[in-house]
């Protein structure tokens, strides 16, 4: 079949495919929704496999297949830092560079290996460049006919950074910042020092910023050894990092742990330690220069391309917090963030460059809407899969014929303060539940965050949640003059729904700061009275902007908690099965599948064979 693109990005952290027919989006997953395992580097397999299902194709059906790196040149890259950074790192390369060699340097014959146990037929195999794959995922989706483009991330094959404009069809790259100088390996190492999990915990540590003292001694102290020591960062937001500081280049590990002591006076933190408030206003500090440095970079953007809109892609475009000051600064009239904006969303960039770039085939938009049909592009599962499901584990459930009794009845448990999984049509593409793999929660009740966290979630009390709100409301509960459709920005609650702060509040301790009544819409406003928003559409999601509306009519506010699927360091659910057993592992009150309501209450005790603390680490 002509004009039939796979997208593939594998072997790195958070495996992804998705296809594109005729410039068109069929069909995107996460591989670790299939397996389970989170941020997996797999090929992706069980997601190809359904991108092939749902646009009923064979591999012989393609025009090619994209992965979204040049392999060989990532390979270049890892030599030429081991030659430059000599003596250092030779435990890292003696590890490295065997299994590159016998491996990833082969990646052209695993890719093949991979595609065929897809099934008969052969295709073709391009590589677009990794920072042209998130260009593209970034600008061809977006409602844009022309935007300037910026990509931010760890690294690709020698890009950490990138500048550049589309317009049409058209993609240019004018500008990139070259490794071991990245901002989004900076924010990694404080996630490390920190105590999370790189490469996964790095919004955790965007959470954890708000809890800093933006004026203390301490935090200010903290800024200008990163300035002064660790990072310089130039006019036009390029970036010199001081390499005596950081080991990712050749070591083992983000940053020399001796060295950082020395500068900050405070240890790395251990894994699920307390978190005391220096590390506080060590987060605070990283992500106010992560915020200068995106502005800067985004208003060279601006500089060199004259556009007045801006797209954005790469890992660190997740940091919604920025995003939400960068819009603020007026730099560009509107912003466009990929949902998928790490890895995972470079299989998508790598078929529309092939597509656009590769093919010269014309790009079609429709102003004011995106591509991307509010991300929900993974499998959808219908009511004799659930049935299944149900009766596997002889759980007893409600059918409503009705969808809108339905939602009135979840609007009413909602409102008692219960918890509820819901779980409708399509799996969310990106790291966030969106309204169909989604724990929905009362937002306007004190102990629902706490509650969310450690019973449903079982993580960190700290963590924030996000509302998601009728599109139409936005301006009723934020300072938002726009919609957000894909969690990715944050603005901050309306100043008349805000409640005084006491003059101790600064000098309380973390949780008796966070369980403080700060709002009327307390479980969605965070410390610092923002909120990281979800708008709904009735256009994008009707089953889900119905139940809100169910709510609204009910209680008087259009927004509910949502937040994802699952439980700490366990890939958002996939099927009717992944969201039963999560509902069984926690302490959640009612899970929604479809038109079924199940109550907690009466399911009879799940059998496990295994512990999910032990198989879901802490990420």
């Amino acid at each position: 079949m002509s004009g039939a693109i796979l997208g593939i990005s594998a072997y790195y952290h958070d495996s992804a495919a998705a296809l594109l027919v005729d410039g068109k989006i069929v069909a995107a997953a996460h591989e670790e929704r299939f397996t389970r395992e989170k941020h997996t580097s797999e090929f992706p397999h069980f997601a190809a496999k359904y991108c092939l299902e749902e646009g009923a194709l064979t591999i012989g059906d393609l025009d090619c297949v994209a992965f979204y790196d040049k392999p060989y040149l990532k390979f270049e890259r890892l030599l030429e830092t081991y030659h430059a950074f000599t003596p250092r790192g030779l435990k890292s390369f003696t590890q490295a560079i065997p299994v590159w060699i016998k491996e990833k340097l082969f990646m052209r014959k695993m890719l093949h290996d991979g595609i065929a146990g897809l099934g008969p037929g052969k295709a073709k195999l391009l590589f677009p460049e990794h920072h042209l794959s998130h260009a593209a995922s970034a600008f061809y989706p977006s409602p844009f006919e022309e935007a300037a483009i910026l990509t931010v991330d760890g690294v690709g094959e020698w890009a950490t950074a990138a500048i550049g404009s589309g317009r049409g069809n058209a993609i240019k790259i004018m500008r990139e910042l070259d490794f071991p100088h990245s901002l989004g390996l900076l924010y990694s190492a404080f996630t490390y020092y920190c105590g999370f999990r790189v490469n996964s915990g790095e919004y955790k540590l965007m959470g954890l910023a708000p809890y800093g003292h933006p004026d203390s001694e301490q935090t200010l102290r903290f800024k200008k050894k990163i300035l002064d020591h660790l990072v310089d960062i130039r006019e036009d937001g390029s970036i010199l990092l001081n390499m005596a500081y950081f080991d990712y280049a050749t070591g083992l590990t983000m940053c020399n742990d001796k060295k950082w002591l020395e500068l900050f006076g405070v240890p790395k933190r251990e894994q699920e330690s307390e978190l005391d408030q220096a590390y506080m206003d060590l987060a605070l500090a990283i992500q106010q220069v992560t915020e200068e440095i995106m502005i800067r970079l985004a208003s060279t953007a601006k500089k060199l391309t004259g556009c007045k809109n801006l797209v954005m892609a790469g890992g660190v475009a997740l940091n919604c917090v920025a995003n939400g000051k960068l819009l603020r600064k007026g730099i560009f009239d509107d912003i466009w963030i990929q949902p998928a904006a790490g890895d995972a969303g470079g299989a998508l960039g790598a078929a529309y460059a092939v597509w656009h770039i590769g093919q010269g085939r014309s790009r079609q938009i429709t102003p004011g809407q995106d591509a991307m049909e509010g991300s929900y592009l993974g499998p959808e599962f219908g009511p004799d899969d659930i049935k299944r499901t149900a009766r596997k584990y002889r759980a007893p459930y409600t059918r409503f014929k009705n969808y809108d009794e339905l939602c009135e009845r979840v609007a009413q448990l909602l409102d008692a303060g219960m918890v509820v999984g819901w779980f409708q049509g399509r799996m969310e593409y990106g790291p966030r539940a969106l309204g169909n793999r989604s724990i929905l929660g009362n937002p306007c009740l004190p102990d629902t965050q706490k509650k969310l966290n450690l019973k449903i979630k079982y993580r960190e009390g700290f963590r924030p949640f996000a509302p998601s709100v009728l599109e139409e409301d936005i301006s009723e509960y934020f300072d938002l003059d726009r919609p957000s459709p894909y969690m990715l920005l944050v603005a901050q609650v309306k100043e008349n729904r805000l409640k005084p702060l006491p003059e101790n509040y600064n000098r309380m301790k973390m949780y008796e700061r966070l369980y403080h009544l700060r709002s009327d819409v307390p479980a969605i406003t965070h410390i610092d009275y923002s909120a990281r928003i979800q708008s709904i559409s009735r256009r994008t999601n009707e089953r889900f902007w119905k139940l809100i509306q169910a709510y609204k009519r009910r209680t008087g506010y259009g927004l509910i908690v949502n937040t994802s699927f699952n439980v700490r360091g366990e890939p958002i659910i996939c099927t009717p099965e992944d969201a039963y057993r999560c509902f069984m592992r926690t302490e959640m009150d009612y899970l929604v599948m479809g038109n079924d309501l199940l109550d907690k209450k009466d399911q009879p005790k799940l059998a496990e064979t295994e512990d999910w603390k032990t198989k879901f680490k802490l990420d």
